[in-house]
């Protein structure tokens, strides 16, 4: 460790324009290992950087003195933007222009649950960018890469999908929120622009992938199938028996910490 990281910064970057422009919150962490990764955390659906792993990572962040950045993506956590426009796309661009914001040169991506598959798909852009931009490592907790057509779709009840067609969107109780969740069309039909199972997927750095066996939400064996999908890399697969989708506990964060420690 080269030193402490004590200082936070607040800050707002606007992210497309015209009716699509929204303002995207960020905080950074200024660390003093500048030699070393930045920490990009990248939060699943409908979650934003206060929760209980973007703080730990943060935190993480602080004691190895590295930078650490989080934001929360439109419609999300303090960010601007109608959460019902929000798409894969959108939230991708958003991922790409707070990192191309932050000025760093290598980073390691935590993506959780939805922010998983973004960070799939943040990888592709760069390499398809090549902007120098290096990514050092890839730490994906209950990774739910394309859940709209893999996960969503096929369970849908007539009820939802008469909803989709007819209302634009669909609800469904959330166990995390009084508030249910939402899915629209446009998400629907977007994740199936935005699809990494589709074919070989070559991110070009070391993956740890952490999974609940008992997750209701994203199933171990969609952990499984991707791994399928990255045989060109270093990867490792975490399986945490009685895991569930959350992985907040004292003993899931410190597998975390663990993998997110050695990416750097």
């Amino acid at each position: 460790m080269t030193g402490t990281a004590n200082i936070l910064r607040q800050t707002e970057i606007t992210v497309g324009s015209g009716e699509a422009a929204r303002d995207i919150t960020v905080i950074t962490r200024l660390g003093t290992a500048v030699e070393r990764p930045a920490l990009v955390w990248l939060g699943g659906y409908r979650s934003d950087m206060s929760g209980t792993k973007a703080i730990e990572m943060d935190a993480l962040a602080a004691e190895q003195g590295l930078t650490a950045i989080r934001f929360d993506y439109s419609g999300h956590g303090v960010s601007g933007g109608d959460f019902r426009k929000g798409t894969i796309s959108r939230w991708t661009e958003e991922a790409l222009a707070v990192i191309a914001a932050a000025g760093v040169e290598q980073v390691v991506l935590i993506g959780s649950s939805m922010g998983g598959w973004i960070a799939l798909r943040v990888i592709q852009e760069l390499r398809s960018l090549n902007q120098g931009l290096k990514v050092a490592g890839l730490v994906l907790i209950a990774p739910a890469p394309d859940f709209t057509s893999e996960l969503i779709e096929p369970s849908l009840t007539e009820a939802e999908r008469q909803s989709l067609a007819e209302r634009g969107y669909f609800e469904e109780v959330s166990e995390y929120s009084p508030e249910p969740n939402i899915f629209t069309r446009d998400l629907m039909e977007d994740g199936l622009k935005n699809r990494v199972l589709t074919g070989l997927i070559e991110t070009g750095c070391p993956v740890h992938i952490l999974q609940g066996m008992k997750d209701p939400d994203v199933p171990y064996q969609h952990a499984l199938k991707l791994m399928e999908f990255l045989p060109l890399d270093d990867v490792v697969l975490t399986l945490i028996r009685d895991g569930d989708h959350r992985l907040s506990r004292p003993e899931d964060i410190a597998k975390m910490k663990t993998a997110i420690l050695s990416m750097i």
